[in-house]
């Protein structure tokens, strides 16, 4: 499957692992929830960056005390019309201030795409090369956004504030 990040296609630098596969000695790994809450401590101190792949149907709090050490967490898409994941990566990037990579997995279609940067996703696991390419201009076509959220762009109702306030304060 296609990685893109940044808006471009990129290299998964993340290697998957299987439940009860062996781990490399070093390297960045991806783990399932329940392989790396049952051995997190022995992941999180091995060499090398650890992510997670956490099911939408399974709440955030037995998550939240590792989010400092992990470098992925990978929310799952399982269908285009389940969307708890959306809640997820809001919850992760605005409540509980993880700066990791948020991968969307599994269902991630193009019409989404947007929607999933605003939630707070900044990479994107694609069925379709095809899919992958048109990533980067959906990212590139939508800048003025109405409702605000915590990926850093500001609504418009900030953006006309702000350029009030900057044209009130010239002499």
């Amino acid at each position: 499957m296609p990685l893109v990040k940044g808006g471009h296609i990129a290299n998964d630098i993340f290697f998957h692992v299987a439940d009860g596969a062996e781990l490399p000695d070093d390297g960045a790994v991806l783990v399932s929830a329940a392989r790396f809450l049952e051995s997190s401590e022995t992941l999180l101190r091995r060499e090398g960056k650890i992510g997670v792949i956490w099911p939408n149907n399974r709440g955030l709090d037995d998550l939240v005390p590792h989010l400092d050490r992990l470098a992925l967490v990978a929310l799952v898409f399982p269908s285009f019309r389940d969307g708890r994941a959306y809640t997820q990566a809001r919850l992760l990037r605005e409540r509980h201030g993880f700066v990791g990579e948020l991968r969307a997995t599994g269902q991630v279609l193009r019409d989404q795409f947007v929607f999933m940067l605003r939630a707070g996703f900044d990479a994107f696991d694609v069925r379709k090369q095809s899919d992958a390419e048109a990533f980067g201009e959906a990212a590139r076509r939508y800048s003025v956004f109405y409702q605000p959220t915590g990926d850093g762009h500001l609504s418009a109702l900030h953006r006309r504030n702000e350029s009030h306030a900057s044209e009130s304060a010239k002499p």
